[in-house]
């Protein structure tokens, strides 16, 4: 096979969804189907092979995101099984930004849930081709057409039915094939794994006639030899109508929308041609952008003959290798024991090993072309986000964006014998996270680790204890909260000192301007030409940003502030980087000060869902919380769903409360959705306490 032929049967993927609604499922039957995995493991036994580790198994969730390479009708697949939980959505956003298509997995009964408008909305931002597989066809409450409604509705997307499901809940027998006018019934005594066809039945024509018929007017509006046709009243050909879905796919015009039972191996084959059929080649792509030294354009084609280019996306340690770097190769090709530059770091790798992964299992190779995806051993500089390329060469690509975490836990090794062990294995974890931070409170002189959720600490605590053996006692949860300003302020700070002989001598005037939540920081000079060199405004700009980092109330981080460089003065001989730098901090602090400080809180968007009989005890607990409430609707006969904001301090607990309340038959989900200010009675109660008054 051509490189180039190679390169058209490659499809890097994900498979993304909110939590409970079947990825990992649907994942083992993908495995299974195409000859990767001998049997079918399940989530509830604690034996699916991309939940490997004890956490995954024992909770039935995906935690990390595992990788697996799979072939279906001579196309390679590599697959990325992402986690559902909003604690770990950086595994999600940091594999979207290396696939070329996904595969969304939504619950029929369910539907759109708030995890699913978070992955889908990462994957319009790198503008990734979809396909959808709604899932869990014979639950009770299974609603095929309502999902495409709400995908509609919530997603904004144009969904686009390749299937109608052969009856609903419990009489889920099969699906229909609109494109080649099918019934496939799937074999339960093979597993799902014989699949038979029928014509089309007499109980189902008119529902296949309107549902094809709506598949090709949407069609027409994308595409003009359909269009063509259908005005003209001629037949459309199935190969005309895949070529048609394909482009529109790719062009991100449409989504193309499937369904079936993972569960009951049922429509997970159709959906292996979907990926194969719709979703693109490292090819079918745009070309990878990044800059040289200078700042200049560069640009990568999928191609084994350019310049290397690859992007370490994953980092993990591992007990027998150290760490592994997962890297997506754009261009050219990487071969084992070869010197490798790291651009972002500026520091030559040697490729020790190269690695294929069935989720913690691995097969060695020597050498992986454009388009690819490995995991490299032996890496000594590399960090998530990462460009990697040949020597002598400097492209950059853009980083990944990682959040900042909203809740952090105070941690201390139980023994002396483990204060090094226990910082060495959070060290460990942090390379491999990048939304969990470790740092040391000055004052008290504890470590604290802080993440994206209770359950995202949660899981870290019990990796220390039972992967890295270390022993140690932990706190209460606490608020990541930061501060900000809430009128605009001027101050200046003057610096002057002598030191070994020498006199220093700074004068920075700043102006500081409340922004609208979310804006982050803006910097702004309106230095009257000459007032103060060029080469200290840089050092101004570094003070203001370190002195951001600690707030002038509580030491939190300040956010959404711009400060202005009004006015100062320097010596052509006392001056330094260094003076600027310590003046600008203090006019920084004064600033903050007079301008109103207060603190901010995380709140989080909240989505519950209920029995009709316990709405009311729901949203008293929720008001008693601080909740605003956005909306309710009913989600089939007996269920409803509350949608609020509520601010993270209040929801410690919240699950035990939810399970009280409603005698164990409601569940929520939650995510973060903005800082907001904290009301001022519960701000001096924070001051109170952390202030120790």
């Amino acid at each position: 096979m051509s490189a180039d032929k190679a390169l058209k049967a490659i499809r890097n993927i994900g498979i993304m969804a909110h939590i409970d609604a079947g990825k990992t499922t649907t994942t083992e039957r993908i495995l299974y189907y195409t000859g990767k995995s001998y049997k079918i493991g399940e989530v509830h036994d604690g034996n699916a092979v991309m939940d490997w580790m004890e956490q995954e198994q024992e909770r039935g969730i995906t935690i990390t995101s595992a990788a697996t390479t799979c072939y279906w009708h001579d196309h390679q697949i590599n697959i990325i099984d992402t986690p559902g939980h909003v604690d770990f959505t950086i595994e999600v956003e940091r594999c979207l930004r290396v696939l070329d298509g996904a595969v969304a997995v939504f619950c029929a009964v369910g539907g759109v849930e708030p995890q699913s408008e978070t992955v889908w909305h990462q994957a319009d931002h790198y503008s990734i081709p979809r396909i959808a597989f709604v899932n869990k066809m014979d639950r009770v409450g299974a609603d095929f057409e309502r999902c495409l409604k709400m995908m509609e509705e919530r997603l904004g997307a144009v969904p686009l039915a390749l299937q109608i499901p052969i009856g609903k809940e419990d009489s889920f027998a099969g699906v229909i094939d609109l494109i080649r006018g099918k019934m496939l019934y799937f074999d339960e005594g093979t597993q799902g794994a014989d699949i038979s066809e029928e014509d089309i039945g007499p109980d189902y024509t008119e529902q296949f006639t309107a549902a094809r018929m709506t598949l090709i007017e949407k069609l027409a509006d994308f595409d003009e030899g359909v269009m063509e046709k259908y005005l003209e009243e001629q037949p459309i050909g199935a190969d005309e109508i895949k070529q048609a879905v394909r482009t529109a796919t790719m062009n991100l015009d449409m989504v193309p929308v499937l369904c079936g039972s993972a569960f009951k191996n049922k429509g997970v084959q159709p959906l292996l041609d979907a990926v194969v059929s719709y979703l693109p080649s490292p090819v079918d792509v745009p070309p990878v952008h990044g800059i040289d030294e200078k700042g200049l354009e560069e640009i990568r084609k999928a191609d084994e003959k350019e310049h290397l280019c690859a992007l370490a996306f994953k980092m993990v340690s591992d007990s027998f290798v150290d760490n592994l770097a997962f890297v997506r190769l754009y261009s050219g090709v990487l071969r084992q024991g070869e010197k490798i530059f790291n651009s972002t770091r500026r520091k030559q790798e040697k490729i020790g090993r190269i690695l294929r992964m069935h989720a913690n299992k691995r097969y060695e190779v020597k050498e992986v072309g454009a388009g690819d995806i490995a995991a490299l051993v032996g890496l000594r500089f590399t960090k998530t986000g990462d460009t990697l390329c040949a020597k002598g060469d400097n492209i950059r690509l853009d980083k990944i964006d990682f959040p900042d975490p909203v809740i952090s836990i105070a941690i201390e090794p139980k023994g002396k014998g483990d204060e090094e062990k226990l910082l060495t294995s959070l060290d460990k974890i942090a390379i491999e996270d990048p939304s969990f931070k470790v740092s040391r409170d000055e004052d008290t002189g504890q470590t604290i680790i802080a993440g994206m959720g209770e359950l995202h600490l949660e899981i870290i605590i019990d990796r220390l204890i039972r992967e890295f053996k270390v022993a140690a006692n932990v706190g209460q949860p606490q608020v990541a909260y930061k501060e900000t300003i809430g009128i605009k302020a001027r101050a200046e700070g003057k610096f002057e000192q002598l030191t070994t002989g020498k006199h220093l001598f700074a004068h920075v005037q700043l102006e500081l301007s409340p922004l609208a939540r979310g804006a982050g920081w803006i910097f702004e000079n309106q230095l009257v030409e000459d007032s103060i060199p060029a080469e200290f405004v840089d050092a101004i700009r570094r003070g203001i940003e370190s002195g951001l980092d600690s707030g002038a109330l509580l030491g939190y981080p300040v956010v959404d502030v711009q400060t202005t460089l009004v006015d100062g003065s320097y010596h052509e001989e006392d001056s330094t980087p260094q003076a600027f730098g310590v003046a600008a901090n203090i006019a920084l602090r004064q600033a903050l000060i007079d301008g109103d400080s207060m603190l901010l809180e995380p709140v989080m968007a909240v989505e519950v869902v209920l029995p009709d009989e316990y709405l009311g005890d729901v949203i008293n607990n929720l008001n008693g919380r601080r909740a605003q409430i956005q909306g309710m609707e009913q989600r089939g006969n007996t269920a409803q769903v509350v949608e609020a904001q509520v601010p993270l301090a209040e929801m410690f607990g919240y699950s035990t409360d939810l399970r009280s309340v409603t005698q164990g038959r409601a569940n929520f989900s939650m995510q973060f959705n903005s800082y907001e200010i904290v009301p001022e009675k519960i701000a001096a109660r924070i001051i109170k306490k952390v202030r120790g008054l």
